[in-house]
């Protein structure tokens, strides 16, 4: 087997969740704007789901949407809070198919950059990356200096997927929530998650 065959293989493992459960995603927010994205993707993502949210993404989750952190507890089967770094995803010993940071914002991204884990976020991001578990940094931020492009970059190299949040257009969305729903159905593909909807889909019949 060449190495690319090996990376292809190594890429659909890393999708599949353990066997004998059902898929477990960690979603961490934070303060950056997009609090709808987390919402919509809370709502869609089947399985197992544990939410993070630091103080200002509570803030923000309510200015934009008007909904507050109990309000998500319906879609998640437990919430930690992002300062408790005994939580159980602080260690690499519970599985973990994936963590998506949405929305990311550009200083939560440079700090797991820099190796930093002082909060349960960075921390379990920094757990992600060490046990090479897929990690998605979803950002929200524009335009982007030469140190948060630098930062994106590094996590790249190391494993993460930078997913800025920039919805599509192909599907001729009508709404605001139609914006919304196609990004989030990309992030959804992303964790293998099979989602209607893809550019030309109707090609492949």
């Amino acid at each position: 087997m060449d190495d690319f065959a090996r990376t292809l293989v190594s890429e659909a493992e890393s999708l599949a969740p353990t066997p004998g459960r059902s898929l477990r995603v960690l979603v961490g927010m934070t303060g950056a704007s997009g609090a709808a994205y987390a919402v919509d993707f809370l709502r869609r993502c089947p399985g197992e789901k544990y939410l993070v949210m630091s103080k200002w993404a509570r803030a923000v989750l309510h200015a934009e949407t008007g909904l507050r952190e109990e309000d998500l507890a319906l879609h998640v089967k437990a919430r930690f809070s992002d300062s408790d770094l005994a939580a159980p995803f602080a260690s690499g010993s519970n599985p973990l198919d994936a963590f998506v940071i949405l929305p990311c914002s550009t200083s939560t991204a440079a700090k797991i950059a820099a190796g930093i884990g002082d909060t349960l976020i960075t921390r379990a991001a920094q757990v992600a990356l060490k046990e090479r578990r897929r990690l998605v940094v979803a950002v929200r931020e524009t335009p982007l200096s030469t140190l948060q492009l630098e930062a994106l970059a590094r996590l790249s190299r190391e494993g993460a997927i930078v997913f800025p949040l920039s919805p599509p257009w192909y599907g001729k969305p009508e709404t605001v929530d139609d914006l919304v729903s196609a990004t989030t159905a990309k992030l959804l593909r992303l964790l293998g998650v099979e989602v209607p909807g893809g550019w030309r889909e109707e090609d492949l019949e």
